[in-house]
């Protein structure tokens, strides 16, 4: 494994961060509570990359067992448990666990046990907000057919077993 060819070439270098405070308001709220924050999309970052934090409530929730062709995910629990799919059995995890997942790997999440956060990292940054924002809509009455569903998971990678 050897470092990618470099992207930047200038000399000074660049002021070209971007910090986002813990406190910002959060770009979804679902119907359950729950709240998802674009800490870096995939358009912020050239694509290379998308972090989302995500605040679960009380209630169950979270998705099966899937998996993506064309991007990995990872998982890292900062507060409270929650329940991992590993492609072969759910696991509990609480803060400072990690999971990755590469393509193909078979996962998924819940919070079994109350209130949890952690953070989801997709690489690379696919336009993963119009899959989150669906499913708000989904979850607040927005009706899909069977066929719009599967165009819908189809065009954002997502396969369920």
């Amino acid at each position: 494994m050897s470092y990618p060819e470099p992207r930047y070439h200038g000399e000074p270098g660049l002021a070209n961060a971007t910090l986002r405070r813990t406190d910002h308001e959060p770009e979804i709220t679902y119907a359950s509570g729950g709240t998802a924050h674009y800490l870096a999309t995939g358009a912020s970052t050239d694509g290379h990359f998308g972090l989302y934090r995500w605040e679960m409530p009380e209630a169950r929730g979270g998705p099966d067992p899937h998996f993506h062709r064309t991007i990995s995910e990872s998982f890292f629990v900062i507060s409270g448990a929650v329940s991992l799919y590993d492609g072969k059995e759910w696991l509990e995890a609480g803060p400072g666990d990690f999971l990755y997942v590469p393509e193909g790997g078979l996962h998924g999440f819940h919070n079994e046990s109350g209130p949890a956060s952690m953070l989801i990292l997709f690489a690379p940054g696919a336009p993963r907000e119009d899959y989150f924002e669906t499913l708000a809509r989904v979850g607040k009455g927005m009706q899909m057919t069977e066929d719009e569903k599967t165009a819908f998971y189809l065009r954002h990678d997502t396969y369920w077993r």
